[in-house]
């Protein structure tokens, strides 16, 4: 068991005092038998009121309104968890499961349609090309080698790049720069998965320490799969690797683009420039 501190600053600061509506903040990581939260702590400027909330997929939800304009927004959460996954384990999936292609258990297709359907549609033609030598018709592969395949073309193909902007690529458009931030390439992983009819969804975290990602703000994201005999499993496109004790789930969803750290808006002048400066801090104690 090791011992984990992460300390995540968001500010924004404005030219004027402007009028801030609701926030919603994915910041408390999701507790299991792996994870234990010992300690946290939410601090936040200017004056507020915390409602917490459980989403439709588990996840913890601070949903935070103002009672005052201002002119600089913080958010500074503090949180020490106890993280029992030191290695990688493996996957050891049922036998109906290991070799692809196969079919969910009846009783388990029903809640796993939404994680197998996908949301670029309009990808589609893109995705498949792409994907047209990881597997054929016919070809029986083990499932955890087909998913090796699909991870590995990505960080082999893909240039992993830091990227601010708010939001993620398409698939396509990942594909035609040839580079993406770590949430792109999730998200690339996530759809060629669903086309094989295999059930993803998309993680955001933190990251531990990787030699494999260089220059990572320690805000990470990354994806899972279902697989029957082992659940949900996390694959890690932007090193390769199979998620483990390196990583720290705060949120899952099936779109991408729907659990940001922090997000909400602001009432102020037309065109008003903001600047948003984050800070985190992943310390093993």
């Amino acid at each position: 068991m090791r011992r984990i501190e992460i300390e995540h600053a968001t500010r924004y600061i404005y030219p004027e005092a402007v009028r801030f509506l609701a926030h919603k903040l994915h910041v408390r990581p999701r507790e299991g038998h792996d994870i234990r939260i010992e300690s946290s702590s939410l601090q936040i400027t200017p004056d507020y009121h915390i409602e917490w909330q459980r989403d439709v997929f588990g996840n913890s939800v601070a949903v935070a309104t103002f009672t005052e304009p201002a002119n600089e927004l913080l958010i500074l959460s503090k949180v020490v968890v106890q993280h029992y996954a030191d290695r990688v384990q493996d996957l050891e999936l049922s036998d109906d499961a290991r070799h692809y292609p196969f079919h969910y258990d009846p009783q388990e297709q029903i809640d796993l349609i939404p994680y197998q359907m996908s949301v670029f549609p309009q990808d589609y033609v893109a995705v498949s090309a792409w994907m047209k030598d990881i597997w054929h018709p016919g070809e029986l592969v083990e499932t955890v080698a087909l998913l090796e395949r699909i991870n590995r073309k990505i960080v082999d193909g893909i240039e992993y790049t830091l990227r601010t902007e708010p939001g993620v690529q398409s698939p396509s458009t990942t594909l035609s720069l040839g580079q993406g931030s770590c949430r792109d390439l999730a998200t690339l992983f996530i759809e060629a998965c669903r086309y094989y009819g295999l059930a993803a969804r998309f993680v955001s975290g933190y990251l531990v320490s990787n030699a494999a990602v260089q220059d990572v703000a320690t805000t990470h994201a990354w994806a899972e799969v279902y697989l029957p005999g082992t659940g949900w499993r996390g694959f890690d496109s932007t090193s390769g690797e199979l998620v483990g004790g390196d990583h720290i789930a705060v949120a899952v969803h099936r779109h991408s683009e729907a659990i940001p750290p922090v997000s909400g808006t602001f009432v102020g002048p037309p065109d008003c420039p903001q600047k948003m400066d984050v800070q985190v801090c992943v310390t093993i104690l």
